[in-house]
């Protein structure tokens, strides 16, 4: 295996791990939404359609060859700052459920 084919294992195995934290998040944040807060569903469902988009995201990952992962995340600079994202906005709404 390549230093570069190494480096895409790497990054889908990163990637694994944030889509398998923002899915303990929506766990939670599930729960909470169907005993006491009705109101936030909706920021739910949102939040569940763009962690579909992020799963979609690694499985084409997984499908691809380095090359043409390489291709791909090298023009679109990456979608790491999406996971970051989905994950904090999972975080705040399971923070208001808790309160």
């Amino acid at each position: 295996m390549t230093k570069y084919a190494q480096l895409a294992e790497q990054h889908i195995t990163e990637y694994e791990s944030r889509l398998k934290h923002i899915d303990e998040l929506l766990t939670r944040a599930r729960e909470g939404v169907s005993h006491e807060q009705h109101e936030l569903a909706p920021e739910l469902e949102d939040l569940t359609a763009k962690r579909e988009a992020l799963a979609k995201h690694l499985e084409e990952m997984r499908s691809k060859t380095f090359e043409e992962w390489q291709e791909k995340e090298i023009k679109q600079a990456g979608p790491m700052g999406v996971w970051d994202a989905v994950a904090q906005k999972l975080e705040e709404l399971t923070e208001k459920l808790g309160s």
